[in-house]
């Protein structure tokens, strides 16, 4: 079959411009007609109209305080020296918060300011001045008062005012219908049993899910196949129901990519292409003037497609206007290559060290989901620009508030399991705080306390000379800073192997065997360095080893590698084996720390992770993780000085 082609490949900015106006012009963009909802049920909802007060609140002068009420011209003269005496009853009638001030009376004296001297008489020592503790007619809201405009947000302190204001009911926009049609032969529902080749149908929650928190009512449709046909009348269908119809999955070039071919013989293809990474192939389409978009099948994709395009149409079609993104400035660890031509979106992760914001990239592929969940905030590199270098500033999107990232604990270094633990309990024991972690090797992390990027690094880096851990390297690459050492955890590493050990495999010298393959740690990484040092001992080539260079960049990488059938065998911790239901061959144990430069010591940010490290419910899951030793867990092993 021939392959499609993308129509072009505009900056998104543009393509989203057209895109409006063409719908404009349709008249696909413009708010059904208003509904008339509960007052009380419209959180959230946008008005189609102003609200009106229809009467005054309070609507009669009232009370504000427990006390007496008074004519303001019987008190003047009294004072502490010369107290006046007012009869109850006559002069001063008792009222309560809320009471309407009986006719005549124009005051009212708290009651603690009150003294009786004997039954029916009381005794003041300051005059009241007139309305004094009183809500006067209209003190909230005037009849005829504007409460809300059109356009307006509805909030649940506006609810309140409405109400307050006599108006029970109200005119909004009504909810823009977004049907989503998932596509694809190779989709499964959750739940279902897999096999090779099949995948979670979860965009379509995700994308309905985005629809319904920007006001939509998100319609899913079941899964479509790949067949040009069947999705011409999902989409027809679709149309004739909803207001934006989104089609997920084959929105590409591919052989088995319809959707800008359906959409083109329905009605109009605006835009097939955009000039951002991820998010590419992404179809501004109408069809009946209804807008039709395809949105690209990997999640990452997907989810700016929804940001970019589907959030300005549905906000468009509420009559109101999408929310500006917070933004913070942040310097950038590390080098952020970017291809010219493109706009780059980046996940990153955010922490305060030192007095300015830190943002690390964490995976930048489009199908990585768990980069966005893992993710702080997100920069966008222009797309005239190559990137940005470690140490320039850069623009960040927030996906966590300012005052959260204040906040966060950055670790920055070794993976390890007990970090995801570690993180649970902190947030358990302190909600406000976070903890953020970034793996980039014990090497990595060392590099990143020298640069000021992080508060603590987890490092496990054997000295091979002396069989030491960690404290010649921070020697060596931290010269002249004052650092403590706290261990965290001993941990056991070995052979990850598949489940049953088809291969056979014994030890080391047998990943050289002929139809063996391997799946190592990145170069910097501590258990890279452990493995190169016992190759070494043994007088074995890493050269012999068959995937010697296929990296992955953490213990779970490396089991899920070989639970994949990807490697036969690689070397990692024990807790990664048993939770992928792994075979393991213990090799070593090795002791895992945190390298924390002083002047973080006393911080929150350290203190609360020793508190945290303390707890016996946190001590019990990490020995539930298996292969773990905490028989130092939280001790100082080495400082400086």
């Amino acid at each position: 079959m021939k392959r499609n082609i993308y129509l072009e490949d505009l900056p998104w900015e543009e393509a989203l411009a057209s895109y409006l106006d063409h719908l404009r012009e349709v008249e696909a963009l413009y708010p059904g007609r208003p509904e008339l909802i509960l007052a009380e049920e419209a959180l959230g909802r946008v008005t189609a109209a102003p609200v009106y007060a229809r009467i005054s609140s309070p609507h009669y002068n009232a009370s504000a305080m427990d006390g007496m009420a008074v004519r303001s011209i019987d008190t003047y003269g009294a004072f502490e020296t010369s107290p006046k005496r007012l009869e109850v009853g006559k002069d001063a009638i008792a009222v309560d918060t809320g009471d309407p001030l009986p006719e005549g009376y124009d005051a009212v004296i708290m009651i603690e300011d009150v003294h009786f001297t004997q039954p029916g008489v009381m005794e003041i020592i300051q005059a009241a001045h007139p309305w004094q503790h009183l809500r006067v007619v209209g003190e909230d809201v005037v009849a005829t008062e504007m409460i809300v405009p059109a356009s307006h947000t509805v909030r649940p302190i506006d609810i309140g005012a409405i109400l307050a204001g006599g108006v029970n009911k109200i005119y909004v926009h009504p909810r823009p219908r977004v049907v989503i049609l998932p596509t694809g032969n190779e989709l499964v529902q959750p739940g279902a049993e897999l096999k090779a080749g099949d995948i979670i149908e979860f965009n379509s929650r995700m994308l309905g899910a985005m629809a319904e928190s920007w006001g939509a009512v998100a319609m899913r449709r079941e899964i479509t196949a790949d067949d040009f046909e069947s999705l011409k009348a999902a989409i027809s269908s679709a149309v004739d129901e909803a207001d934006v119809v989104l089609v997920n999955a084959g929105s590409s070039a591919g052989s088995e990519d319809f959707t800008a071919g359906v959409i083109k013989e329905l009605g109009k293809v605006l835009v097939h292409g955009v000039a951002t990474k991820p998010g590419k192939p992404v179809i501004l389409g109408e069809v009946n003037g209804k807008p039709v978009v395809g949105v690209p099948g990997y999640p990452v994709s997907a989810y700016l497609g929804m940001v970019n395009f589907v959030r300005p149409v549905i906000f468009k079609k509420l009559g109101a206007a999408p929310p500006v993104a917070e933004t913070i400035e942040a310097t950038v660890s590390r080098k952020m290559v970017s291809p010219m031509g493109v706009e780059e979106y980046i996940r990153v992760k955010l922490g305060q060290v030192g007095g300015k914001v830190v943002a690390t990239p964490i995976s930048r592929g489009a199908g990585i989901l768990m980069s966005l969940v893992r993710a702080d905030g997100m920069i966008r590199v222009p797309r005239l620009s190559e990137g940005y270098n470690a140490g320039d500033v850069a623009p960040v999107e927030l996906f966590r508030s300012a005052q959260e990232i204040g906040e966060t604990t950055v670790i920055i270094g070794s993976h390890d399991n007990t970090l995801d633990v570690l993180a649970n309990y902190l947030r358990l024991k302190y909600p406000a705080a976070a903890l953020s972690s970034a793996h980039v090797g014990s090497l990595g992390g060392l590099s990143a306390l020298k640069r000021g990027e992080a508060h603590c690094a987890g490092t496990h880096l054997l000295d091979e000379e002396t069989g030491e851990y960690n404290i010649s390297y921070i020697k060596r690459l931290l010269p002249g800073r004052d650092i403590v050492l706290v261990n965290l955890v001993y941990r056991e590493q070995g052979l990850i192997l598949a489940e049953g050990n088809p291969k056979g495999i014994r030890n080391l010298e047998d990943l050289a065997r002929q139809g063996v393959s391997f799946v190592n740690r990145q170069r910097g990484a501590g258990t890279r360095i452990l493995l190169d040092y016992m190759l070494k001992k043994l007088g074995l080539d890493p050269d012999l080893i068959h995937g010697y260079d296929h990296e992955e960049y953490t213990h779970m990488g490396v089991a899920a590698a070989v639970k994949s059938g990807a490697a036969d065998a690689g070397l990692g911790i024990r807790a990664a084996a048993l939770a992928l239901g792994l075979d393991f061959i213990g090799i070593v144990e090795e002791r895992y720390d945190l390298c924390i430069p002083a002047e973080f010591w006393e911080t929150p940010y350290i203190r609360r992770l020793l508190e945290v490290m303390a707890m016996p419910q946190f001590r019990e899951e990490v020995k539930g993780l298996g292969g773990y030793d905490l028989r130092e867990c939280g001790k100082v092993v080495w400082r400086t000085t």
